[in-house]
């Protein structure tokens, strides 16, 4: 069931995604080489605290950590440990955020010092497949709509789109309906209604489509061990205009 969010709910939610803005904005000015993935997992959780809020992911299905940090080939739920950045990586982190019953989720990825011509490429195309689905995503379109815009723009850019992994609904919790998936396929295809809140992700790879879960039973990586990007936001349909609730 998609739940459909009032007008004080979303007051609720745009605060919990301005919280969690605040979070991300502030990584990435940590995110240099030599930091090692939990101390940013560390930071995140003290962030949280300070502002009065909880960190979403942490315990959520076991997930052990408050954040995903997912570096090189590692597309998503990459779990915060001794590992150390190195010039060169980039490193997706993707976050969700608690705040008086409201639930925010957003991600990024971030280069460390200088990066491949590759790794550029791929960052700019996956955060131009975001803003597609974003124009998209609007009052009385559907799902696939948003679906299409990102597909078509990986693959013109000439790179590869997860399918195993989608959005979703968020705000009332971390994880809703609908699903949004970054390829048009056969399920559910809504019409976006009034007071509809996504979380909208594109999750690209410089080679294929397909990856894998290591045995931490968590991360998943590319097939291939090319990079891969990640980035998100939550939105919010109103009839007239589609709001982004999340910054960086």
């Amino acid at each position: 069931m998609i739940r459909i969010k009032t007008a004080d709910e979303i007051d609720g939610i745009r605060e919990s995604c301005r919280l969690l803005s605040r979070v991300l904005g502030e990584l990435r000015e940590i995110v240099v080489p030599g930091i090692a993935t939990r101390e940013i997992d560390s930071f995140v959780q003290s962030a949280c605290r300070k502002l009065g809020a909880r960190p979403a992911f942490l315990g959520y299905q076991g997930y052990p950590a408050a954040v995903c940090v997912s570096v090189n080939e590692a597309v998503i739920h990459g779990i915060p440990g001794k590992r150390k950045l190195n010039e060169g990586d980039i490193v997706s982190i993707d976050c969700g955020l608690e705040h008086r019953g409201f639930f925010s989720d957003a991600a990024l990825t971030l280069p460390v010092g200088r990066v491949s011509p590759e790794a550029e490429k791929l960052m700019r195309v996956t955060r131009e497949c975001l803003e597609r689905a974003v124009e998209k995503a609007v009052f009385g379109a559907r799902i696939h709509d948003i679906s299409a815009a990102v597909y078509r723009h990986a693959r013109d850019s000439g790179f590869g789109v997860v399918r195993d992994y989608c959005g979703h609904g968020v705000g009332l919790a971390l994880h809703e309906e609908p699903q949004v998936p970054n390829y048009v396929g056969l399920g559910p295809n809504p019409r976006l209604r009034e007071g509809m809140v996504l979380a909208v992700e594109p999750m690209i790879n410089a080679g294929g489509d397909e990856v894998e879960v290591l045995e931490d039973g968590w991360t998943v990586v590319t097939a291939d061990g090319r990079l891969s990007a990640h980035f998100e936001h939550t939105i919010a349909v109103f009839r007239d205009r589609t709001e982004v609730l999340t910054s960086w």
